[in-house]
């Protein structure tokens, strides 16, 4: 999985064993140093000692806050001033989210009180960008976040009124995205479309060579579809057993070559027929079993 640390103005990103190292002293000295102003500050060693050893639990819990705001906002200081300071935030699972929109989101500024940040509210503002599905955000001391994204995998160009939009595999809009970015994806059309597009596109896929000839998808009545055509064909899917009906077009398709023919609908809704409507002033073409033909 892709990692990201997110660069932070005027900080560095560091690795290998001379950096450890140096994470390790820098830590030693916070210690320290929150340990001295705890004891100027009045602030008992034994929250000092949950704050270094076990702040994320502290925290969290809310076992901080139940000893009183003034209280609360004291050992924030206190561990700001010490030292326990915003200083990196690591990302997996990132891949369109932009890094901005990321670090506006955490709600925290580099060099800010890293107790003082409140992960569930970041967890939310997360979720709220458009391209994440979900996210986990986890305060780790002295100076880091890191936070672990799922984002929405775009599935399919929704059309509804002449509008066009972005879905992902749930059927959700993924708002403020561009649709011409992603002219690349099969284009379903109508209400009711975007629940219902992942098991569609599954059952045209089943038939790969008829499924390169699919240039839309309409919902029709949100029962079921029709399938337009790149020759501009108009396929007409039955609501029970469309993979049947939809395989069986394929094998006439292969046996017969019923597409290379002046057709312009294709009814697949009788069980036991399929009913061709011709071109008007079209050649009529022998009927294969099976096949019925209109006008």
């Amino acid at each position: 999985m892709r990692r990201l640390t997110l660069p932070l103005p005027g900080l560095s990103n560091r690795s290998g064993k001379a950096a450890d190292a140096r994470a390790e002293r820098k830590r030693r000295a916070r210690r320290k140093a929150l340990l001295r102003f705890g004891a100027r500050a009045g602030i008992p060693a034994a929250v000092i000692a949950a704050i270094v050893g076990s702040g994320v639990w502290a925290w969290q819990t809310g076992w901080l806050a139940r000893q009183g705001q003034q209280f609360a906002h004291a050992a924030v200081g206190a561990a700001a001033n010490a030292g326990l300071t915003l200083d990196q935030v690591i990302v997996t699972g990132r891949e369109r989210t932009q890094p901005d929109s990321i670090l506006a989101a955490l709600g925290i500024r580099q060099g800010g009180p890293i107790l003082g940040f409140d992960p569930a509210q970041a967890k939310r503002r997360l979720e709220n960008l458009p391209w994440v599905k979900a996210a986990t955000v986890e305060r780790r001391l002295p100076g880091t976040v890191r936070i672990a994204l799922t984002e929405r995998t775009p599935l399919a160009l929704w059309q509804l009124d002449g509008r066009l939009s972005v879905i992902d595999h749930e059927g959700h809009r993924i708002d403020r995205t561009a649709p011409e970015a992603h002219t690349n994806l099969p284009l379903v059309v109508g209400p009711g479309a975007p629940e219902h597009a992942e098991k569609l596109l599954a059952l045209l896929a089943s038939e790969p060579e008829m499924n390169a000839r699919v240039q839309a998808a309409v919902r029709v009545r949100d029962r079921r579809w029709n399938i337009v055509l790149r020759n501009g064909v108009e396929v007409q899917l039955p609501a029970q057993t469309p993979a049947r009906a939809w395989s069986r077009l394929a094998a006439v398709e292969r046996k017969h070559g019923v597409l290379q023919r002046d057709v312009r609908m294709i009814d697949l809704r009788l069980p036991d027929r399929m009913v061709v409507r011709m071109s008007p002033g079209s050649k009529p073409m022998s009927e294969p079993p099976g096949m019925g033909e209109s006008t």
